[in-house]
Order: C-alpha cells, then structure tokens, then sequence
C-alpha cells in the first residue's frame, strides 16, 4: 500500500507559500503516495487547487475569533478534525517548518501518525516525540523553502528545492478577466502594485507609489492593478489600506489604473496571475507572486533578505542600509524595474517597452 504524508504547516501566507516546493517533491519521488496538508483557515488559499495534494484540512485559531462562543466553537471544531485525522493512520507526519515547532508537534502528537518528521530544538539529535529527528544546526543563512525542504532528506530527496507554486482558483480569475476586459486598455503590459505591507518598516510611501507608477506608464505604456488589504487602518486584528489606495487613485486617475481590493486572499492570488510583473514589498504577496511564476521587484526592511528573498522566479531585492523601505527613492524603484525587464527578457517572456 502506498505510504501516506501529513504535511502540517500553520504559519502564514508566505510560509506555507515556501513549503509548496516540499509538496512538488514529494509528489515526485512518490508518484503512488497519498499526499495531505494540515493548515489554517488564514493560509489554506495558498494550498487549494494544488494538484500535489489529495485533500487540504484546516483549521481556525481561537484568537482570530470574536468572542468566546466564536472560540468555543474553534476549539470544537479543531477537536473533531483532529479525531479525523487520527482515524486515517498515517505513515508519516512532517512538522514543515524551518526550526522546532512545539504546537506543530503536539498537533502531531495527537493524530498519532507512524512516524514524525521535524526539527528538534536547540540542535538536539532527539526527541521523544519526533522519531525523524532533523537537528537544526545550519550554520549559515539560507532561504526559507530550503530550510523546509531539508526535512525530506531522512526520505531521500535532496538538492535545490524545485520553484514555489501556487493555483488560482479558475472562478476568481474568470471575474478578474472580466474586470479588465472592462478597463479596454490598448496595451499588452500589466504591472501588479501591490501597497499593503504588515511591518512598519516595509511600508512605501504613498506619493511614490503614485509617482512610479506615473513614471512607469510614461516609460512602458503600462496598465496597473492597485491591490491592497481593504478596510481601517486602525483595525488591530486586520489593519487595512483603503485611505492609502485611496490617495493613489487619486493621484493617477488619468492612468490605467484598476483598484484591485482583496478582501478574500483567493481574489489576490487569481489577480496577481494576471499580471506580468509585480511591485511590492516583502511579505505574503510577494511569495503568492513567485509561486506563480511572476517577476518581482521587491522591496526589503528589517526582515532577512538572503532567508525571504522570491525564491525561483527573476527579481530586483531593493534593501537600504537604514531597513526602512521609506528610504528607497523614486529613482531607485525605476531603475530596479529597469533592470528587472532586463534580468527577465534575458530568460523569459519579453516585458515590452
């Protein structure tokens, strides 16, 4: 009988984006296995439509419920997948992070595979839960799909880790077709902006938004879908950019420009699969971008640029010495694109000037 995998990863967006090159391999190497993911309700649209996978299970987290019968009613829920799960017998369970994850493991713990494999802690050889144990003892920075992908070493996979990918959902991207067929914009060039960004210190300004996009359009007669998280920004759970969109859209309101809101990320992921190319800053989007084969230019504050760079497609990284994406000038951003038409038409479809 054919070995069966739970692959649990319950982080966010951009992290379980970075372990979909775990799923192409496995795939790969076990043509016959019966392949799953444990996720949540935040991430899950990163998994859906991936043919590697047999079926995705998911749960919500208690604190991104209101009130406490909205947390009563995830905890229930949890339990009765978790009761599911355990009945399936798997052969193998994988803790798909970069380092020990103790709540990953008591998840694991509880379904009761045959087998776990995962990251121990402080570079430790052993657990007593995790059988296939993987000390965490790399020496130097490495990318965050190649940290995941060192866990299918004990199953014999090794090397580069393949391209991250990701699936739009065919309903989304009919209706996002639809809206640009509205737009009956004359060129063939659609650049993907995208403005929301969690950390302070990769937020660009609005203003330069507005101005490379000007520069952008006189440069490539480019068309542009805006996207951003919609809603308040002061909103503490999900904190949203209607009022920066808003003084963008006012600044290049004689220019193809389409405000693309993603309330639901299944409507971001078919969106940015319509664009040539995207501009944003690190985080979710831009590995949603890579995991659908787009060329980036991004920019960097304060995270790790050698761990969370695009991983598998053609980028420009921006990162100034300050790690304040404030920092990085109008010009900049321009001849980064520049370079990044170049960098790509060299090795891929041609972005038209």
């Amino acid at each position: 009988m054919a070995s069966s995998f739970l692959v649990i990863r319950r982080d966010n967006i951009g992290d379980l984006a970075c372990t979909t090159p775990l799923f192409t391999a496995l795939r790969e190497h076990f043509p016959d296995a019966r392949i799953y993911a444990l996720v949540n309700s935040y991430n899950k649209a990163v998994l859906e439509n991936n043919p590697e996978i047999e079926q995705l299970f998911w749960y919500a987290k208690a604190k991104h419920q209101a009130g406490w019968k909205g947390k009563l009613s995830a905890y229930w829920q949890r339990l009765r997948l978790i009761i599911k799960l355990r009945r399936m017998k798997f052969d193998y369970a994988i803790l798909a992070s970069p380092g020990f994850q103790p709540r990953s493991l008591q998840l694991a713990g509880w379904i009761k595979p045959k087998h776990i494999i995962g990251y121990t802690g402080n570079g430790n050889t052993q657990n007593s839960r995790i059988d296939i144990a993987i000390p965490h003892t790399v020496r130097h920075p490495i990318h965050e799909a190649e940290a995941v992908f060192r866990l299918l070493e004990p199953l014999g996979i090794t090397g580069e880790p393949p391209a991250t990918q990701v699936f739009p959902d065919a309903a989304e991207i009919c209706h996002a077709r639809d809206l640009l067929k509205n737009q009956a914009w004359e060129s063939k060039l659609t650049i993907g902006v995208h403005i929301s960004a969690r950390k302070s210190s990769q937020r660009w300004p609005t203003n330069r938004f507005a101005a490379l996009i000007h520069k952008l359009h006189a440069d490539y007669q480019a068309n542009f879908l805006l996207f951003w998280s919609p809603g308040d920004d002061t909103n503490p759970l999900h904190p949203g950019d209607d009022a920066n969109a808003s003084h963008i859209i006012s600044q290049v309101d004689t220019l193809p420009v389409l405000p693309f809101p993603t309330q639901q990320l299944p409507q971001l992921v078919a969106g940015l699969s319509l664009c040539d190319a995207v501009i944003c800053s690190d985080g979710g989007a831009m590995h949603l971008a890579a995991g659908l084969g787009k060329p980036i230019l991004c920019f960097f504050g304060k995270s790790s640029a050698t761990h969370w760079h695009p991983w598998g497609v053609p980028h420009v990284l921006i990162q100034p010495p300050s790690l304040d994406v404030a920092d990085i000038s109008v010009s900049e951003a321009l001849g980064g694109f520049e370079k990044l038409r170049t960098d790509f038409e060299a090795s891929g479809p041609r972005i038209s000037s």
